[in-house]
């Protein structure tokens, strides 16, 4: 429990004594209007914490009081009144978590609240189909979850595979807070399962199989400016199913952004130009993420928070199809229900995009990309949080000692 944490204890202690002190100067010392001013504010801002202390406090007591009274109550006929005491016990006990307060005391992070552009690429290495049938699936997932947070899904770049598997894929996904939710997403996500299509189902044996996602947040127009002369502009023929624009015209985009060695291709859209509308888009993102990192690497403390540094090479979650669970590394977090129902119907709409199958969803499915998953993306929030908060408290204990 965040509560028990020593250095909490301690912090909250502190603010408790200095919003009494403030209330006693408040009211019976004259200040000038500047201080006073100054003063108040800080009242207010305390005074929240300072009941919440307040409440954990009584709270504490009436667990002390209900534990005393359980310990005396061992006869059968008080059995039932020793049950309602446990329950009130858990109750209060739920109270002293208070995570919703505890918030205001984490640093936040000011990319939360930005767009993002979501890229996935099959494992190169290890798997063969199995790898592009569960980067599909994982895409997928994250389509469904972008519709069930009411978020904008846009598809850049899309480029499949046999059996309808996918290599690569990007799309901008726009909305409330997508940054903040998608972030930890980022890693590479490992799968085991038997293949159910693909010259490895022949095998029928589990095999292994790796996909990486990245998420880059989305800059505004003003926080990256790209100088066309840093970029080498090349155009090539579009590859893969399309019609008869493929192979017949340079439609497909490449840039290189010179100063960093960055590269982005683009065969999506039919028109040059708007291959090249994206190809920015995601260049620009990119180099956003270069920044950022720049940034976190100067501010980052020692300590690598628990839930990782989300880089490429970080493996973060399993999807154990044989044994039907999905298991997050980061915060030992297990959940089952992974696959949704293997019927596949084929839509118009999907199948004009993306030329593929999808699935009837079930919303308690883990790959459907609703509940389940946003119950873990919510847990790896609160972690993320717990972590920062505690890290925060720990240099607020070492400078009050200096």
């Amino acid at each position: 429990m965040l509560w028990k944490h020593k250095a909490l204890q301690k912090y909250m202690e502190d603010l408790n004594k200095e919003y009494q002190t403030l209330d006693q100067c408040l009211q019976h010392i004259s200040v000038n209007q500047g201080d006073q001013r100054s003063l108040n504010q800080r009242h207010a801002e305390l005074a929240p914490l300072a009941a919440l202390y307040q409440e954990i406090q009584e709270a504490e007591k009436a667990i002390e009081e209900l534990e005393s009274m359980c310990k005396s109550l061992n006869q059968q006929d008080e059995k039932q009144l020793q049950e309602l005491a446990l329950e009130e016990r858990q109750t209060i006990a739920q109270k002293i978590k208070c995570y919703t307060l505890f918030q205001s005391l984490v640093p936040k992070e000011k990319y939360d609240e930005n767009d993002v552009i979501l890229e996935v690429t099959s494992g190169r290495t290890t798997g063969g189909d199995i790898c592009q049938q569960f980067t599909r699936e994982i895409f997928d997932m994250y389509q469904n979850y972008s519709g069930y947070k009411h978020w904008k899904f846009e598809l850049l770049n899309y480029t499949p595979a046999d059996y309808g598997g996918l290599h690569h894929a990007a799309a901008r996904i726009s909305g409330d807070n997508v940054y903040k939710h998608l972030k930890y997403e980022g890693g590479i996500h490992r799968v085991q399962r038997i293949p159910e299509v693909g010259l490895s189902s022949r095998m029928q044996r589990i095999h292994t199989g790796t996909m990486s996602v990245i998420v880059l947040p989305q800059p505004h127009e003003v926080d990256v400016k790209v100088d066309p002369k840093d970029l080498r502009i090349d155009t090539f023929r579009a590859k893969g199913a399309g019609g008869q624009h493929v192979n017949t015209t340079d439609s497909a985009v490449r840039l290189v952004h010179v100063p960093t060695g960055l590269v982005v291709e683009c065969q999506q859209e039919r028109s040059q130009i708007k291959n090249k509308e994206i190809a920015l888009r995601v260049l620009r993102a990119r180099l956003y993420q270069q920044m950022i990192e720049k940034d976190k690497c100067q501010q980052q403390s020692a300590r690598k928070l628990q839930v990782g540094t989300r880089a490429q090479s970080e493996r973060i979650r399993t999807y154990n199809f044989t044994q039907d669970r999905v298991t997050d590394h980061r915060i030992a977090y297990e959940v089952r229900d992974i696959k949704i129902n293997k019927i596949k119907i084929p839509t118009k709409e999907f199948i004009r995009i993306l030329g593929g199958l999808t699935y009837p969803k079930d919303r308690n499915k883990f790959l459907c990309g609703e509940k389940c998953l946003d119950q873990l993306i919510q847990r790896l929030l609160q972690s993320a949080d717990e972590e920062a908060i505690i890290e925060f408290l720990d240099e607020n204990l070492k400078s009050t000692k200096c």
